[in-house]
């Protein structure tokens, strides 16, 4: 049986032992390939320092590369009595290499070592995020152009409003998307910062380059007081959750819509079969259940920053063991949203609408305002005019003309869709993700 990194002469219970591991095996292995890449950039820090030879170096990056192609095919495990992915390693390390696996921890705690890996591992995640948000972006865009000529009616306090459309309808989500981009994009700048030579939370003596792991690694800058990169553990992870659950929110809200103008009482549009489930006892049922789970996993994302303040809040400075529970629904949680994202495009992109809502009679009083607008243009002061179209209203006078002229940026005959598609690409392009595949391309000698 392998012994702990940190074990000397006490056994732990085997009772204890499963208590405090818990998941962390598990979670690990989304973490396993980011370990083995911080492990590459630390030993080549190592050896510019001396603490590590030309030769020593040459055999360990050799062999974490290969031990990262058998993580790439699925075929790498994490021992029973092994403690998490850092030990993992280390062991297999020095399986092979024997006193030369054992130098590769100098200047790093488990501590910084799970951080930098959170990182890589985070950002590596927020791009494939963005790649799913941006197919749902554009998706909404395309229909959002398809259907801009088709009028729906806008509601507020759930009663009928004001003319509203389908062009409108799609492209309001699609801008929230842009806007829920940029918090992802802020939450990236946190991420991207490197924490690897913050050890156990205090530094160390060895005359580390921090500067050089920063730049192997590919971050834009590194969290420079040690004490504050161990406080970043939770943190990071809140931030980021936060500009998940702003998605989910987004995503959400668009489900809920679907299922209200779904229902035969407004009957605005129609869902896929496929995307539909029946009833077991009415032969007529088409139930929007995938809009309606996706609310649900939108709602629980919504929740999941809140987890992490409540484990993290009444924690003092310093690692606690408390943090560890952390990654058990937030590592998940980029695949949850991810899910979500390219489900909610496949729905999207199969909608069909209803294009003659507004020839039922029960809408007509949504063009009051339109009406309002017409007399004012034509110099009846405005309040002259409102009163004028309730009391046409009260008396069943009102005759409504089915028509609309706005033109005013961002209103239904103007809009707007290039500018949102603008700003959504300005804020993605600023990401630079290239900078830290470039870097990984070099760690693996892939470029």
């Amino acid at each position: 049986m392998a012994s702990k990194l940190w074990e000397k002469s006490t056994t732990v219970d085997h009772d204890v032992e499963s208590y405090t591991v818990g998941r962390d095996r598990e979670m690990d292995l989304y973490l396993a390939p980011y370990d083995v890449l911080g492990s590459l950039a630390h030993i080549k820090m190592l050896q510019s320092i001396g603490l590590l030879s030309a030769e020593e170096l040459d055999t360990l990056t050799g062999e974490l590369r290969g031990i990262y192609e058998i993580i790439g095919k699925g075929e790498f495990k994490i021992e029973d009595d092994i403690e998490d992915v850092h030990s993992q390693v280390e062991l297999m390390l020095t399986r092979r290499l024997g006193d030369t696996g054992k130098k590769i921890h100098s200047g790093r705690s488990r501590n910084d070592q799970v951080l930098v890996d959170l990182k890589l591992f985070i950002r590596s995640r927020i791009e494939d995020v963005t790649k799913a948000m941006t197919r749902l972006f554009d998706t909404l865009l395309e229909q959002s152009e398809r259907y801009k000529d088709v009028l729906l009616p806008g509601y507020t306090h759930l009663q009928v409003a004001m003319p509203s459309s389908f062009g409108l309808w799609f492209g309001a989500y699609a801008e929230s998307l842009a806007d829920d981009l940029t918090v992802m994009r802020a939450a990236y700048e946190i991420t991207n910062r490197n924490p690897l030579g913050s050890a156990a939370g205090y530094g160390s003596s060895f005359p580390l380059n921090r500067t050089m792991t920063t730049n192997l690694l590919g971050f834009d800058s590194m969290d420079y007081n040690v004490v504050y990169a161990q406080m970043g553990r939770g943190k990071t992870e809140r931030i980021v959750a936060q500009a998940l659950s702003s998605i989910a929110a987004t995503v959400g809200k668009l489900a809920y819509d679907a299922c209200l103008f779904n229902s035969q009482n407004f009957g605005f549009i129609k869902l896929p079969d496929e995307f539909t489930t029946g009833s077991s006892i009415m032969p007529h049922k088409k139930n929007p259940d995938v809009f309606e789970l996706t609310r649900a996993k939108c709602n629980k994302l919504q929740a999941l920053p809140f987890e992490i303040t409540l484990i993290t809040n009444n924690l003092p400075s310093g690692y606690f063991r408390d943090l560890q529970l952390v990654k058990e629904n937030f590592v998940p949680a980029f695949d949850d949203i991810i899910a979500i994202l390219d489900m909610v495009t496949a729905m999207v992109s199969q909608i069909k609408v209803n294009r003659s809502i507004v020839d039922d009679d029960r809408y007509r009083l949504m063009f009051s305002v339109e009406e309002v607008n017409r007399l004012t243009l034509e110099g009846m002061p405005f309040r002259d005019a409102y009163k004028k179209v309730g009391l046409d209203i009260e008396e069943g006078k009102f005759n409504a003309v089915k028509e609309v002229h706005h033109t005013h940026e961002g209103s239904i005959g103007n809009l707007c869709n290039d500018k949102i598609k603008a700003l959504y690409d300005k804020t993605l392009a600023g990401f630079n993700f290239e900078t830290y595949h470039r870097a990984f391309a070099a760690l693996l000698g892939k470029n």
